[in-house]
């Protein structure tokens, strides 16, 4: 089942509207129109997924791979209620605030995009990576060559206003200078999108960034834990 025009359509109204009694007598509309077919992207992209990592939440469920359609805005000056946008994740673990790298895609009204990030990133994680790309990491190399290759994507992330690598090469210092870390492809094509050849094409682009989750998530893996410190004994009941 492909988005349609009707549930971009919903999308923008719910957003204009922000009201919970509107949201509730067309709460059927919204799991038709928006729900459904988020559902059948995450179940066509998670045989993509599994082949990248295994470990990845693979779940169609709101809350688990898929967002909810409310906005958090217990520490957000905009009280507004719902979004415009809604989208699927797929990452290893959702409780960490400093969270590991993910694949995301996301729909609005106004088209989509799609890729893969390290998104809460820790300071430490970055320092990592900055160390990776300085010296000429394996996994970096076939990262930066995974994006050469496919165009669509961009690499994103905020950037430090002064580069710390001033002399760098300027390839290196857009992965050098950045404060988090991500790959995006972006798209306006409606008709494309209310199709199925959507989520063929989400499928396809995203499993050519696996390198580059390999490299962000060789950096997490280099990261120090808590569990490394001296001194630190494990709780016997984790993960039970």
């Amino acid at each position: 089942m492909a988005f349609s025009r009707e549930a971009l359509d919903f999308l923008a109204e719910n957003r204009l509207r922000d009201s919970r009694d509107w949201f509730k007598a067309h709460k059927g509309d919204y799991e038709r129109l928006v729900l459904a077919p988020m559902q059948e992207l995450v179940v066509r992209l998670t045989p993509v997924m599994r082949a990248i990592d295994p470990q990845l939440i693979c779940e169609p469920r709101v809350g688990r791979s898929i967002s909810r359609i409310y906005r958090d805005t217990r520490f957000s000056r905009d009280k507004s209620i719902y979004r415009a946008n809604v989208w699927c994740i797929f990452i290893r673990d959702k409780q960490l605030w400093e969270g590991p790298p993910a694949f995301y895609a996301d729909i609005s009204p106004a088209g989509y995009s799609y890729g893969c990030g390290y998104y809460q990133a820790s300071a430490a994680s970055m320092a990592i990576i900055r160390e990776m790309v300085l010296a000429g990491d394996r996994t970096f190399r076939a990262a930066a060559a995974a994006l050469r290759a496919q165009p669509a994507f961009a690499l994103e992330g905020e950037r430090y206003k002064r580069s710390k690598y001033p002399e760098r090469p300027a390839e290196e210092r857009d992965w050098l200078d950045r404060k988090s870390i991500g790959a995006s492809a972006a798209g306006s094509d409606l008709g494309l999108l209310c199709s199925d050849r959507f989520a063929e094409q989400a499928a396809r682009d995203l499993a050519g960034l696996a390198p580059f989750y390999r490299f962000l998530m060789t950096a997490e893996s280099r990261r120090p834990r808590p569990e490394q410190a001296e001194g630190f004994a494990p709780d016997p009941f984790c993960g039970r």
